[in-house]
C-alpha cells in the first residue's frame, strides 16, 4: 500500500501498478495466514495422534475402553488430515495469484523477460516478421503478451500474430477483449485455473481421443450386461439370506464370465485408450465452466459460450463430470479387495460400454471445447495489456488502403517511460519512407516499431501509439536476417531469398507492408545501391508501402523519382563531452553527418 500511495501520478498505468500492489499483498497475507494456520493443524494432528496411541493402549492394552470409543480419535485425526491439505491447497493458490501479480507489475516495468513463456516452439526462422520483429523467445511480444497456461491458449494467441486477421474478427476480438479488459478477478481466476490445467491435463490426447470414437455399443449390449450384473447381485444378496440359489448364482456367474470374455476386446481397448487421454479431467471442467456462466456481452465471448455445449445442450462443464465420474469408477478396478465383486458385476464392462457411449455422444465435441477455452484465454491475454496500458490506443481498421497511419508510435517492449515516439504515415502519397540514420541512432527500432505494431493490431491487442489507422496488411520484414550453417546459406543469401519471399508475397490478397533493414549490406555499394533500389521500385509497382533504412546515402535518392512516392526522413545525434547522444526523434530530409568515427574514437580506437 505504501508503494501504492508513492506512486507516479503521471504515469497512466499509475492505478494499474497501485491495484497490483494491493492485491499482490493482499495474496501473499492469504497465504502467509494458511500456513500458520496449517502449522496449528499439523501442531493438533501431532497431539490427536499422540492421544489415539494413549487411547488404543486403553483399548487394546488393558481393556478399559470399549473398542468403539476409539473411532473419536481417529475421525478426529482423519479430519484434521482433511483439513491441513485443504489449508496447504488454499495457501499454495494464494502464492500463484501473488506471483502473478508479480509478473504484472514486471511487465509494466518491462523487466518480464524469462518470467513467462516466450513460445519457443513457435519459432520459425523461415516466417517472414516473426525473427525479424522478436515475437517469440526470452523478452519477446508474446511473452509480454501471454497470460494463456494451457497449450491451447498459446497455440492461439501464436497464431494470431503470425497471421493477419480480417477487420471483422480484429473487431470481434477487440470488443471481447474490452469486456474482458477490467474483470480483474476473472482473469486471474482464468489464469490459476489454467496453470493447474497445463500441469494435468493431456489436452492433445484427449482431443485425438474424441476425435476417434467407435461407434456407441449396442444397447442390447449393454442391456445384457446390465441383466447379468443384477441377477449376480440379486442372487447373491439371497445365497447370503439363507435361499438354496448356488447353482442359479454360479451359473449366471458362468454366463457372465462367458460375456466378459466375449467383450474382452473392445473393453481392453477401452481401457488402454481411456487411462492416456482422460486424466485430470476436472481441470478442463473447471475452465469450462467459467466460460458457461459468464453473461458474455461481446458476440465473440456469448459464440464461444455457446460453442461449449454438449449433444443436446447440456452443458460442456457437466458432460465433462459425467466422463471424469466415469473415469473414477474405471480407478476403482484396480482395488484388490473390490476386484472380485466387480468382475460378479461386470463392472468394469459396464462402465466401459459407459465410457464407450459417451466418446460417441460428446467425443467429436472434445477438441471444439478445447479450442474455446484456449480462445478464451488468448482473449484474456489481449485484454491484459489492455488493462495495464491505458494509455495504448485500439486500432481502427479501413477498407481503403494500403494505409499506416500512427501517431505517437512507440515499440511495445520499452518501457513507457523510456519510449520514444514518432509519428509514421504510409499512404498512396507516401509509399515508401527511405530513413538514414548514424549507428544507433533509431533506425532499426523505428522498423520495429513499425511492425511489431502492425502485428498486435492485426492480431486484436491495442498498440503502443496514441492512435493508428490502418488498412489490412501482410508484414514482410528484413531486419535480422542471419547465415545458416545447417541450410549452407550465407547471410547475404538468406536475405535475398527473404527479399524474394517479400516480394512474391504482393501476388496475395492483401498489400505489403516491408521492413528493409540496410537492404543488401552484405555486398558491394555500388550491387547494393542497384539492387536495393530495384527491390523497392519491385515492391511500390506491386501496391506494397514500407520503409527501407540505409547508411548509404546514394539511396536517398529514390525519393527524386516520382513514381515511387517516396520521402526521406532520418534520425540525428549529438557529441558531447565525447559521448554520443540520441533524441530518437524522426526528422524530414536525408541525415547530413556519420558517427562512424566518433564512435570509433569513443571505445578507444585509434583512427
Amino acid at each position: 500500500m505504501a508503494a501504492a500511495a508513492l506512486a507516479d501520478p503521471a504515469d497512466p498505468a499509475a492505478a494499474v501498478r497501485a491495484a497490483y500492489e494491493q492485491r499482490a499483498a493482499d495474496r501473499r497475507a492469504r497465504a502467509a495466514r494458511a500456513h500458520a494456520a496449517a502449522a496449528r493443524i499439523s501442531n493438533a494432528r501431532l497431539a490427536v495422534f499422540v492421544l489415539g496411541i494413549a487411547w488404543a493402549w486403553g483399548v487394546f492394552g488393558d481393556g478399559r475402553l470399549p473398542g468403539w470409543s476409539l473411532l473419536g480419535p481417529v475421525a478426529a485425526f482423519l479430519a484434521l488430515v482433511v483439513r491441513h491439505d485443504a489449508l496447504l491447497r488454499r495457501a499454495q493458490a494464494a502464492e500463484r495469484a501473488a506471483g502473478w501479480y508479480e509478473d504484472g507489475l514486471a511487465r509494466l516495468d518491462a523487466r518480464f523477460a524469462g518470467r513467462g513463456s516466450g513460445g519457443e516452439r513457435f519459432r520459425d526462422p523461415h516466417h517472414p516478421y516473426a525473427e525479424d520483429l522478436d515475437l517469440f523467445g526470452p523478452g519477446s511480444l508474446f511473452e509480454l503478451l501471454c497470460r494463456a497456461r494451457t497449450t491451447a491458449g498459446e497455440e492461439t494467441l501464436a497464431a494470431w500474430l503470425c497471421a493477419p486477421a480480417p477487420p471483422d474478427v480484429v473487431r470481434a476480438r477487440q470488443e471481447a477483449a474490452r469486456e474482458l479488459r477490467d474483470a480483474l478477478d476473472l482473469r486471474e481466476e482464468l489464469a490459476l485455473t489454467g496453470e493447474r490445467v497445463a500441469v494435468g491435463l493431456h489436452a492433445d490426447a484427449l482431443a485425438r481421443w474424441g476425435e476417434g470414437a467407435p461407434p456407441a455399443p449396442p444397447a442390447a449390449l449393454r442391456a445384457a450386461a446390465g441383466a447379468l450384473a443384477a441377477a449376480s447381485a440379486a442372487l447373491a444378496v439371497a445365497l447370503l439370506l439363507g435361499a438354496p440359489v448356488l447353482i442359479p448364482w454360479l451359473l449366471v456367474l458362468a454366463l457372465a464370465a462367458g460375456f466378459a470374455l466375449a467383450v474382452r476386446a473392445r473393453v481392453r481397448r477401452v481401457l488402454r485408450e481411456t487411462d492416456a487421454a482422460v486424466r485430470d479431467l476436472d481441470l478442463l471442467r473447471e475452465l469450462l465452466a467459467i466460460l458457461e456462466r459468464e453473461p458474455w456481452r461481446a458476440p465473440r465471448l456469448a459464440a464461444l459460450r455457446a460453442a461449449v455445449s454438449g449433444a443436446g445442450g447440456e452443458p460442456a462443464s457437466r458432460a465433462i463430470a459425467g466422463l471424469t465420474r466415469l473415469a473414477q469408477l474405471l480407478d476403482a478396478r484396480r482395488n484388490q479387495l473390490f476386484a472380485p465383486i466387480g468382475a460378479a458385476l461386470l463392472f468394469t464392462t459396464q462402465v466401459a460400454f459407459a465410457i464407450d457411449a459417451w466418446r460417441a455422444r460428446h467425443g467429436p465435441a472434445l477438441r471444439r471445447w478445447i479450442e474455446a477455452v484456449g480462445e478464451l484465454e488468448a482473449l484474456a491475454s489481449l485484454a491484459g495489456q489492455a488493462y495495464e496500458h491505458p494509455a495504448d490506443a485500439w486500432p481502427e481498421l479501413v477498407a481503403d488502403g494500403p494505409l499506416f497511419d500512427a501517431r505517437a508510435l512507440g515499440h511495445p517492449l520499452l518501457a513507457v517511460a523510456r519510449c520514444v515516439r514518432n509519428d509514421v504515415r504510409l499512404d498512396e502519397r507516401t509509399r515508401v519512407l527511405v530513413v538514414s540514420g548514424s549507428n544507433m541512432s533509431g533506425k532499426s527500432t523505428l522498423l520495429r516499431s513499425v511492425g511489431a505494431n502492425a502485428v498486435l493490431a492485426l492480431a486484436g491487442a491495442p498498440v503502443r501509439a496514441a492512435a493508428l489507422r490502418l488498412s489490412p496488411l501482410a508484414v514482410g520484414a528484413s531486419i535480422r536476417v542471419t547465415d545458416s550453417l545447417q541450410e549452407g546459406h550465407s547471410r547475404f543469401y538468406a536475405e535475398i531469398r527473404r527479399l524474394r519471399q517479400i516480394v512474391d508475397a504482393t501476388g496475395g490478397p492483401l498489400p505489403v507492408l516491408f521492413l528493409l533493414d540496410e537492404v543488401l549490406h552484405g555486398t558491394n555499394s555500388h550491387d547494393r545501391r542497384i539492387g536495393a533500389e530495384a527491390v523497392v521500385r519491385s515492391l511500390v509497382a506491386r501496391g506494397a508501402i514500407g520503409l527501407v533504412t540505409t547508411h548509404d546515402l546514394a539511396l536517398a535518392r529514390l525519393a527524386e523519382a516520382p513514381e515511387l512516392r517516396a520521402a526521406n526522413v532520418h534520425f540525428e545525434d549529438e557529441l558531447v563531452g565525447g559521448e554520443m547522444r540520441f533524441d530518437y526523434r524522426m526528422r524530414p530530409g536525408v541525415v547530413t553527418r556519420s558517427n562512424a568515427i566518433a564512435l570509433m574514437r569513443a571505445v578507444g580506437l585509434e583512427v
